[in-house]
This record gives C-alpha cells, sequence and structure tokens, in this order.
C-alpha cells in the first residue's frame, strides 16, 4: 500500500485515541463495517476524501491535517508554486495536488487532479461526499459520469455539480486529463 495512505491511517487512529473515540463511532458515521474502518486505520485501505471530510469534522480538525499531517497557518493569503503543492494518489485512478493547503479557515478545497488511464476495461471507483463540486478541464479528455449521466469534457470545459451524488472521472484517448477541482 501507497505510503500516504498509511500516514493517512496512523494519523486516523492517533488522533482517534487520543480523542477517546471508539472506532465502532467513526465506523458508523462513515458507513462502513468496524472491520474496514480498521483496514483504513491500518493503511491497508484507501479513505474516500468523502469518509476523510466527515472524520475530520467530527474530530473539529481541518481536513489537511488528515491528508497531509499539517495544520493550515496562513489567514490572509497562501501562494502554491507550480508543481509545489503537496500530493496524494488515490486508489493508483487519481493524483490530487492541494493548491491552498496552508490557508486557514477557507471556504473552499482546491486541488489540481491528474486522472491516469486505467488499464484494460476496468472501471473507475464512484463517490460522492457533502457539498458542491466545480471541476475545470485543463488538459486531455474527461469523462465524467454523475449518477448514469455520462458527459466527456475537453480543455476549457466545465461542470458544476451536487458533489452528494455519486460520481467519477476516467481520462479518455488512453492520455492523463488533468483538471482543476474546487470542493465547496
Amino acid at each position: 500500500m501507497d505510503e500516504a495512505i498509511k500516514q493517512i491511517g496512523e494519523r486516523l487512529k492517533g488522533l482517534r485515541e487520543v480523542l477517546n473515540i471508539p472506532a465502532e463511532e467513526i465506523a458508523e458515521l462513515c458507513e462502513i463495517s468496524l472491520e474496514h474502518y480498521l483496514k483504513i486505520e491500518s493503511g491497508e485501505a484507501d479513505p474516500s476524501v468523502y469518509r476523510l471530510s466527515k472524520i475530520s469534522k467530527r474530530y473539529g480538525i481541518d481536513l489537511d491535517v488528515l491528508l497531509f499531517g499539517e495544520e493550515p497557518r496562513m489567514k490572509g493569503y497562501y501562494v502554491t508554486r507550480k508543481g509545489q503543492g503537496p500530493e496524494i494518489d488515490r486508489n493508483n485512478q487519481y493524483k490530487y495536488q492541494s493548491l491552498a493547503v496552508g490557508f486557514k479557515d477557507r471556504k473552499v478545497n482546491p486541488f489540481m487532479v491528474q486522472v491516469d488511464p486505467l488499464p484494460g476495461d476496468k472501471k473507475p471507483n464512484k463517490n460522492g461526499h457533502d457539498g458542491q463540486e466545480y471541476d475545470y478541464v485543463i488538459e486531455g479528455q474527461l469523462e465524467v459520469t454523475i449518477e448514469e449521466k455520462v458527459m466527456v469534457l475537453n480543455p476549457g470545459d466545465s461542470i458544476y455539480f451536487d458533489s452528494r451524488k455519486s460520481h467519477c472521472f476516467r481520462s479518455l484517448n488512453n492520455e492523463p486529463a488533468k483538471f482543476l477541482c474546487i470542493i465547496i
């Protein structure tokens, strides 16, 4: 399993233990089995951003603390230089680069996301999370599926949607696709 996923699991477990919250409560919050949650804590399973967001709210911390192990510090502004935002890989499907990890109390979470081609006819995993999402395609062709609706976006195209609806992304033409994602 990816080292970043193991580190997230360690942070989840450590914070849960410090806050004296039973693992069963967090599993129930995430709507998964206790066994699956414990696999997330041990780094054997990859948590969705949706679940991490729910846990961070329950713990009373910023999502970045779980994702990157750092507390945001800046209040007036925060600059992320090209290619310098902290990265996290998701299921070998998506590579997220946080664009505002250091800004405290932000209202949105902006990411640069790369979607690599999937091997063979493998389907991307669908997920959903609280809030709304805006995605702007920068390069490549991106297939976006929201519930059962499938759309193809090209560079310059964008989509805004209720992110509680199950959704997923897939790059087309056997080439990576890159897009700006803003989670609200």
